[in-house]
């Protein structure tokens, strides 16, 4: 794999993978994000993801959407400097899952600082589970 491009192997859509997440996976903050993340045995792509924007806080499905695409960018552009060499230094995978919690959409600056902050802390995670 090659280049900033998300590719279908980066995504998480196997309904046991998600409930493996779910139910075994940690927990990371950085308001208005959290992210669930569980570390295993090398898989398909150094990490799969998911994006979770709840209807309960963003209501019209126009601001659901807009986040996922700010999130999704951020997450495409950070992912290569901040989470890929960790992992395979580590010889390990990732599954993780942002979850948008505020009820006002926030802007793209914002959500990038704190998308770098999530994928930096289950990086520092993932160093410190192998040694």
């Amino acid at each position: 794999m090659q280049g900033l491009r998300l590719y279908k192997s980066e995504k998480l859509c196997s309904r046991t993978a998600v409930n493996q997440l779910f139910e075994h996976g940690k927990s990371v903050m950085a308001f208005p994000l959290r992210a669930v993340y569980r570390l295993h045995e090398s898989g398909p792509s150094p990490s799969q993801f998911l994006i979770t924007i709840p209807k309960k806080k963003i209501r019209h499905a126009v601001g659901r959407v807009l986040l996922r695409r700010r999130i999704r960018e951020a997450y495409r552009l950070n992912r290569r400097s901040l989470l890929y060499p960790t992992l395979e230094q580590a010889g390990i995978s990732a599954d993780i899952a942002i979850i948008y919690l505020d009820k006002q959409p926030a802007d793209y600056t914002t959500i990038e600082a704190r998308v770098r902050l999530l994928l930096d802390r289950i990086a520092q995670a993932a160093i410190e589970g192998k040694g």
